[in-house]
């Protein structure tokens, strides 16, 4: 995870709070990186570090200059005089921040007064790290009106300095960070899938809004094989917007206990696409090594098929496979239906390849993997999802739509389009 050092860019504060505001992101799973560790987390320090940061900046320079716009502090010879770009440093890197200019009346260019909390920054690292620690502590906990408070303390800003209306609106910033909503999202399909961490899983969801854009929903410690954490997962997806109004499009890695949570979260007459590389690894794990390329292509060819043609084609093989590999004749038939869901659907095949896979997920699982090859021993579930979190999260950033997304206003209408649950079991 070493780094070299590296200078992070940055725009002015009314485009952060902007940005903060419409794409908050969960800063929570962040922690595990620092406290169990002990590396600093870029994305978190973009996002929720400069913010703060600034904001005991302007505490500082108002302590020296009064309130900005309120004229000068009685008494005081010192005025505001704009902003100026400055360096703060937070553990292993250095952060960009706009931070107060401050001027004594009467002076010119030898006049400038450097703000003190600035000033303070600037003496050593372990005060950067200092500040980092209590940053992501305070969101660990979800107490956010402590983070701005000991972080102003820590540089010399009085609490009393700190006001009730200043703690409130950073706390309610926090917030929208830590709690993500997707109200406004169309979310069409939502893939579900697990990985495993020594003695610990994760669950992940990620949806994609009817655009193609590619969202991280949200995160959940246990296997998909346990009905209670996928069911609160997608409870937990609903409360914050995705709501069971709609029809969507799962693609999950094939668990009962799963596919059970979906139908009592968001009903049964949501599609469910069995994740076929999943279907393909649970039969060959069942097969010799001389028959697994055979198997595995027998399989792709069948999935090429529309879905009777394709099921019929399978279930002769399971046929086949019956007296001398009984258990992976019966992981073939196992959910086989399921795996033809996107088929059946009539989608075209460009779109329809980005469909029948959890592969989405398993790709940041990858980066994950590179992440904690070096972690010898899981401390709990909590530091193990703090992990993926913070994987999922970056890569995010980088997410685009999916391939075929020009058609997906094809899936859109067959969701929309209402179910008879008659017809449907017919």
């Amino acid at each position: 995870m070493g780094k070299g050092y590296q200078i992070a860019g940055v725009k002015d504060s009314e485009k952060l709070a902007a940005f903060l505001a419409k794409e908050g992101q969960s800063l929570l799973p962040f922690v595990g990186l620092v406290e169990g560790a002990k590396v600093a987390i870029d994305e978190l320090i973009d996002v929720m570090g400069r913010a703060t940061v600034e904001a005991v900046l302007v505490l500082s320079a108002q302590g020296v200059a009064g309130p900005k716009g309120q004229g000068r502090r009685k008494g005081s010879e010192v005025y505001w005089h704009g902003h100026q770009p400055g360096v703060v440093s937070l553990s292993n890197r250095k952060l960009r921040v706009r931070k107060p200019r401050l001027r004594r009346k009467g002076s010119h260019q030898g006049g400038e007064m450097e703000v003190p909390a600035y000033e303070t920054m600037q003496l050593s690292t372990r005060l950067g790290q200092r500040m980092l620690e209590i940053l992501m502590t305070g969101v660990s906990t979800r107490k956010y009106e402590r983070v701005l408070p000991k972080m102003a303390e820590t540089v010399g800003v009085s609490k009393s300095s700190v006001s009730r209306e200043f703690i409130e609106a950073s706390e309610a910033e926090l917030k929208g960070l830590c709690e993500r909503r997707f109200d406004g999202l169309d979310i069409l399909v939502i893939y579900i899938d697990g990985q495993v961490f020594g003695p610990y899983s994760v669950i992940t969801a990620v949806g994609v809004d009817v655009e193609g854009r590619k969202h991280v929903l949200g995160l959940a410690e246990g296997a998909t094989e346990n009905g209670v954490v996928a069911k609160g997962l997608l409870e937990d997806l609903a409360a914050r917007g995705v709501k069971p109004d709609r029809r969507r499009l799962f693609v999950i890695d094939g668990s009962k206990a799963l596919r059970q949570a979906i139908y009592a979260v968001y009903g049964d007459t949501n599609p469910i696409q069995r994740c076929r590389s999943h279907k393909v690894r649970n039969v060959l794990g069942y097969l010799p090594d001389d028959r697994k390329d055979w198997m595995k292509a027998v399989m792709k060819a069948a999935y090429r098929l529309d879905a009777d043609e394709g099921i019929a084609r399978l279930n002769k093989e399971a046929e086949r496979l019956q007296d001398e590999y009984p258990s992976a004749a019966a992981s073939l038939l196992e959910g086989l239906e399921e795996t033809f869901t996107v088929n059946r659907l009539g989608l075209p095949p460009k779109l329809r390849r980005c469909l029948i896979t959890t592969n989405l997920i398993e790709n940041p699982h990858s980066g994950v993997r590179r992440a904690t090859r070096r972690v010898s021993r899981w401390n709990d579930g909590k530091m193990v999802l703090r992990w993926a979190a913070s994987a999922f999260l970056d890569v995010e950033k980088r997410f685009r739509r999916i391939m075929g997304y020009d058609d997906l206003w094809m899936l859109k209408a067959i969701l929309d389009e209402k179910v008879d649950k008659k017809e449907e079991a017919a």
